[in-house]
């Protein structure tokens, strides 16, 4: 094959706070590696870390402890995290909002007495959750990015991963293929080590949060390199998405967890509080519980004119509101809205995928060479992630990629000559649709967004899943056989859309499976037909890998390496359960 071919020593799949903090610890390791950045769009532009409003937990202040933050973070996952995965992000997150802070030139909201605020995010028993305002993930991203440019990091921007390639002998890894955008033209980028840092993003739900250019392709390719995920059935909806209508994309867009932290009310088509008739937490609960409670209330029909419910902050003072949610204010004065004095209509958004690749504690995967962090790894959060864990999780466990990715290719990294039938199957299959008859694309999209979000959604049952699979393989089935009608390959976004659905097929199939093998209901996944939990002393995380055309699925015992159901590693409690005065 005569393709274009560029060598690095280090390639960065994914410029989020995962990828980008993975190239500056590279860097800061050894300045003589080569280390390379690609991205689907522009650097310090796209991705989910941008998007985040909410905010970045840890355990600084006093009266807070890392094993108290550990704690919330396992019950928050109803037991199914790595509890080595916690606890590493728990213990490093510390170091590194210091290392944002006083090296990258991040500033976060203080208070008076110069400490930093941390304001109240569901599920959690401490107020821990630092923030700049409500635009947390712009500041954290535009500071890292500055940090990037001011070094000889080489970037690839507009170019799209396409496949991971192993090594002659399947040994290792030797690279990745990619398009460039601008050309449309193959690249392959043959690398010594390599991070997945392209974000989950659950795109392939009805109403989701994630920016556009999010589908799954890191999943997808580990899926066809034979690489194993972990609790995919695991999809978080984030309870109050902004529901403004067909005609925008701003329709599932977050309104963040802390206007339900400092008081906002939910209320129904009726205008009636309902949240405390589902949870005595009420608003505050988990976004979970909030989750199923508003989609409750649509299927009972108590829906605002667009089908979704109401927030209201009013009541807490419409200038107090302008204040400290300023850039939500602003987003729903775009559509018409008043965040500030009115009432906004809200719908459950697909936000987080809680599954990935499985990793241990330095991000590395079962293939040598190839790393994964942020949201394209799993096993941190289990079955549900703490408002406020996932940026978190993306720059700890990014920094902690880049250390080791460094070490290890000074140790043991070579160039590895790439398996050229794999690389040809790739470069063939990318072509299917110039080969097809032309098709609506946007329908069989449409036609997977309603199906996940009706049978694979919020609240899951048998029957309803054994219909998505169903549905969704045959959907597969006739993208293979469309065909798109632009010939020419440079920027040629239809081409795209369509690696995109296919992307999205592969892990919507990947999540159905590992919902229909989960019995019970945990976190984030609800089964109206399995609603206990199950036995905590017994659980399992599914195991999900691809065999041909394929899911198969494992149920794999959690392993409680730190702290059993019903123990805790918070001193007091401990205390307290010994009758300690």
């Amino acid at each position: 094959m005569n393709i274009e071919t560029k060598q690095t020593d280090i390639l960065i799949l994914g410029s989020g706070g995962a990828g980008l903090f993975a190239a500056l610890h590279a860097y800061k390791s050894n300045p003589e590696l080569k280390i390379t950045v690609a991205v689907k769009g522009l650097l310090g532009k796209c991705g989910c870390t941008r998007m985040v409003q909410g905010g970045y937990n840890v355990a600084l202040n006093p009266g807070d402890s890392v094993e108290r933050h550990f704690m919330d973070t396992i019950h928050g996952g109803y037991w199914i995290p790595n509890q080595e995965l916690a606890w590493k992000l728990v213990k490093t997150a510390p170091g590194r909002v210091l290392e944002l802070e006083n090296e990258i030139g991040c500033f976060f909201d203080r208070v008076e007495d110069g400490s930093l605020h941390g304001k109240a995010f569901a599920g959690q028993t401490f107020d821990r959750t630092i923030h700049k305002g409500d635009l947390t993930g712009i500041e954290i991203i535009n500071r890292l990015s500055e940090q990037v440019w001011a070094r000889p990091i080489d970037r690839l921007e507009d170019h799209r991963a396409i496949e991971i390639i192993k090594s002659q002998d399947g040994d290792r890894l030797a690279g990745i293929l990619m398009v460039n955008l601008r050309t449309g033209k193959p690249l392959f980028v043959q690398a010594k080590a390599v991070m997945l840092g392209t974000g989950g993003g659950p795109t392939m739900y009805r109403y989701h949060t994630p920016s556009g250019e999010k589908s799954c392709d890191g999943l997808a390719m580990a899926l066809r390199a034979g690489l194993n995920l972990r609790d995919m059935e695991m999809v978080q909806f984030h309870p109050t998405g902004l529901l403004a209508g067909e005609g925008t994309r701003l329709t599932g867009t977050v309104l963040e967890e802390g206007l339900r932290g400092a008081g906002g009310h939910l209320l129904n088509g009726k205008g009636e509080r309902f949240m405390h008739s589902y949870d005595e937490r009420g608003e505050r609960a988990t976004r979970d519980v909030v989750s199923r409670s508003i989609y409750r209330e649509m299927r009972k029909g108590n829906t605002t004119k667009s089908g979704g419910v109401h927030i209201s902050m009013g009541h807490l003072g419409p200038e107090n509101v302008r204040k400290k949610f300023k850039g939500m204010v602003s987003r729903c004065q775009d559509v018409g809205a008043d965040l500030a004095g009115g009432l906004v209509e809200v719908v459950p958004t697909a936000h987080y995928m809680m599954g990935g690749v499985e990793v241990n504690v330095n991000s590395e995967t079962t293939l040598p060479g190839l790393y994964c962090a942020g949201e394209d790894a799993g096993g941190v959060h289990g079955g549900n992630r703490l408002g406020g864990n996932g940026v978190a999780n993306s720059t700890v466990f990014g920094g902690i990629a880049g250390d080791v990715m460094a070490d290890w290719v000074e140790r043991e990294g070579r160039f590895a000559e790439p398996d050229q039938a794999s690389m040809a199957r790739a470069l063939d299959f990318i072509e299917t649709p110039f080969r097809n008859q032309p098709g609506d694309l946007n329908d069989l999209r449409y036609r997977l967004l309603d199906k996940m979000w009706d049978d694979a959604g919020i609240i899951r049952n048998a029957e309803g899943l054994d219909r998505a699979y169903q549905d969704v393989m045959a959907i597969r089935e006739e993208l293979l056989q469309l065909g798109i009608p632009e010939q020419a390959k440079a920027y040629n976004q239809t081409w795209h859309d369509w690696l995109n659905l296919h992307s999205q097929i592969s892990v919507s199939l990947a999540i159905i499976k590992s919902a229909q093998l989960r019995k019970n209901s945990r976190g984030a996944h609800f089964r109206d037909d399995y609603p206990d939990k199950g036995d905590l002393e017994t659980s399992t995380y599914i195991r999900s890998s691809q065999q041909g055309n394929e899911i198969a699925v494992t149920e794999v015992p959690v392993e409680f390496t730190r702290v059993r159901p019903g123990q805790t590693l918070i001193m007091e409690e401990q205390e307290a359960k010994m009758g300690v005065a």
